[in-house]
């Protein structure tokens, strides 16, 4: 993808430009996403942290309240008993240094020896329980939020899955899931140095007020560096997510079953491999740019840490001198400022961590706003119980990013249902569009598609998609069981053997079924242990079963015998005349003519226009398109083969 003004992005690989048309990049200037960058700044951490913590805790008590109770009590009480432990540290320094012989220093401190044990065992016993609970938490935050980000992606229009930008942010959204996860640990050590850099900040306040802001101090250097860092890393990703997509399709060709045969033919092996390390090595690149940067902002972190942790320890030293503090209590500020360093550090790691992992949830939360925008929309106006007729009044369609011509323009046309309706056309004349408009795929640009009069824009879209049954040129083999493979033509109902075994006799299935090892349980996937694989024509009739095996009221079959021999195909348009027999309707796409002459009625499409109309007789008869195209199927079995030149 260019950005704008045509500019190229640095270090695209001629492999890019060959197998993809261009750079794999995402303009982060124009995309959706530019403004998290800006929302990573110190300020804008700090403001955003009570509604992170919020979201952590709302992710694990929607996954295990339990578990989420269990934590938080947890870290809140390790937070407690760090506090509990300095303070017993501070009696036991101060105890020590007192005056008096050592034996009774010594029985001085034993209580607070034991308030010091007591607080660390209670610590280990809290540290345990939380990570037993964060355990149980963690993979069940992944799976609701997974199963969030499935429901809505399956929920869309269709157009919405084939539209780039919303794709782009299906890629993007699906690391949401992990981050949600990730965003459970995180924010359990969040609160966990929270509590222990209060505790530590109160007893340095009480010691010395000069102390605390030294202890910040320390720590910022760290807080610009991951924050930098992140918003390298975020930025990056972004930019790079559709690059990285287009490496694992490389690494996915050498080993897909589909195209293992052509591999080894045509010798593709060597050429995927070889552009495959092109993309890899243009990734590594942006990986050693990153890792470059962190090298060099870890150091000028480094530098400025150490200097502040001598600042630090002279103004104790400073203290000490002017007699401003004793011994005991420097030990104890000593402790102390360590102990916040430390907790400080980790809080500002964590937030930043939690925060970033906050930016990719986002992602999956900006992917529900925007499918619920895109969803298929539940409910509307009801649809005949028998209706006779379905109708396209001026319909025009076309494909976003098409601007050369739309795929249907101006189509007007009479669906009669209980027949056989015919579309005929050469390739792109707009046949396969016009029957996802009438199984409600798509929506009209213009005009309208009416069940008796009733607009199909304003029907209930699920009612609509349960009266339609469809065998697509390209319909999905699943890499399930043959009776799964069947009875997911209608995976609502109850999967019994009668419909299946029906549904196989309707598409004259039954010797696909027992040539198989194990039957209907045979897996249909040679990729795994046990699996078989079936021909191109046994697959054809396998979606044939699926389409009879959901009984819809019409059954659109878009070239059913193209995998088919000659006596195979005859059978099965004996099956769909059957069908249409015993009243239901059957839209039928084909380039074989012939196979049309029993339809009821015939519609001639031509570069998305509706150009012809009539039984087959009658087209033949009026000399028009469909006459044409059937004199020039007739003739390659008609006409006497051109006899091959002698040699020589």
């Amino acid at each position: 993808m260019r950005r704008k003004g045509g500019a190229e992005p640095a270090g695209v690989s001629e492999s890019e430009r060959l197998l993809f048309g261009g750079p794999l990049r995402y303009d982060m200037g124009w995309n959706q996403h530019a403004d998290a960058f800006l929302e990573l700044g110190f300020r804008a951490m700090l403001t955003r942290l009570p509604s992170l913590l919020a979201s952590s805790l709302r992710l694990a008590r929607q996954a295990d309240p339990q578990a989420a109770r269990t934590v938080l009590a947890a870290e809140v009480g390790r937070g407690l008993a760090q506090a509990v432990s300095l303070l017993a540290v501070n009696s036991v320094l101060a105890g020590l240094m007192a005056a008096g012989p050592i034996e009774e220093r010594l029985r001085g401190v034993v209580p607070a020896l034991v308030a010091v044990a007591a607080a660390m065992l209670v610590a280990a016993l809290l540290r345990a329980a939380s990570t037993y609970a964060t355990g149980r938490l963690e993979p069940k935050v992944e799976r609701v939020a997974t199963e969030r980000y499935l429901e809505r992606a399956a929920a869309v229009e269709l157009s919405a899955i084939e539209d780039h930008a919303f794709h782009k942010l299906l890629d993007t959204a699906q690391y949401g899931a992990a981050s949600a996860r990730r965003m459970i640990s995180y924010g359990t050590r969040v609160v966990n140095a929270m509590i222990s850099l209060i505790a530590a900040a109160g007893v340095l306040t009480v010691l010395h007020p000069a102390l605390l802001p030294l202890l910040v101090t320390m720590t910022l250097p760290s807080a610009w560096s991951a924050l930098t860092l992140a918003r390298r890393r975020y930025e990056s990703f972004h930019a790079w997510v559709q690059h990285e997509r287009a490496g694992r399709l490389l690494g996915s060709l050498l080993i897909e079953p589909a195209a293992a045969p052509e591999i080894r033919v045509h010798s593709v092996g060597p050429f995927l491999l070889r552009h495959f390390r092109a993309m890899a090595e243009t990734a590594e690149a942006e990986q050693a740019r990153l890792a470059r940067l962190a090298a060099r902002t870890g150091l000028i972190a480094s530098a400025w840490t150490g200097v502040a942790t001598a600042a630090t320890y002279a103004t104790l030293g400073g203290l000490l001198v002017g007699g401003a503090m004793a011994l005991s209590v420097a030990g104890t500020a000593v402790i102390a400022v360590r102990t916040g360093s430390q907790s400080l550090g980790t809080l500002v790691v964590e937030v930043n961590a939690l925060h970033e992992e906050a930016l990719f949830v986002g992602d999956l939360d900006r992917l529900h706003v925007e499918a619920a925008g895109r969803a298929i929309p539940l409910g509307g106006a009801a649809l005949p119980d028998d209706p006779k007729e379905i109708r396209f009044e001026h319909v025009t369609f076309g494909y976003p990013g098409d601007a050369v011509r739309p795929a249907l323009d101006d189509v007007s046309l009479s669906l009669p249902l209980g027949k056989i309706v015919a579309l005929v056309g050469e390739n792109g004349s707009g046949k396969t569009t016009l029957v996802k408009l009438l199984a409600g795929l798509y929506t009209p640009d213009r005009g309208r598609i009416t069940w008796d009069g009733v607009d199909a824009a304003t029907a209930d879209r699920h009612a609509l998609a349960e009266r339609v049954a469809m065998v697509a040129q390209d319909f999905k083999r699943w890499p399930f069981t043959a009776r799964v493979n069947v009875a997911v033509g209608r995976s609502s109902v109850p999967l019994g053997d009668d419909r299946v075994a029906g549904a196989v006799a309707e598409a004259g299935a039954e010797d696909v079924v027992a040539d198989l090892p194990r039957g209907l349980d045979t897996l249909l996937a040679r990729n795994f242990s046990g699996g078989h694989e079936l021909s191109g024509g046994q697959w054809q009739r396998v979606g044939i079963a699926r389409a009879a095996y959901r009984q819809g009221r019409i059954l659109i079959v878009d070239e059913p015998t193209a995998a088919l021999d000659a006596r195979a195909e005859l059978e099965v348009f004996e099956k769909i005349r059957a069908l249409a027999g015993s009243g239901q309707t059957v839209v039928l796409i084909t380039h074989r003519l012939a196979s049309v002459r029993h339809a009821d009625l015939v519609h001639v499409l031509d570069q998305g226009r509706l150009v012809e109309s009539g039984t087959p007789d009658e087209l033949l008869g009026s000399g028009g398109l469909y006459a044409e195209l059937y004199s020039l199927q007739a003739e390659q079995f008609t006409k006497a083969p051109v006899p091959a030149p002698e040699a020589g």
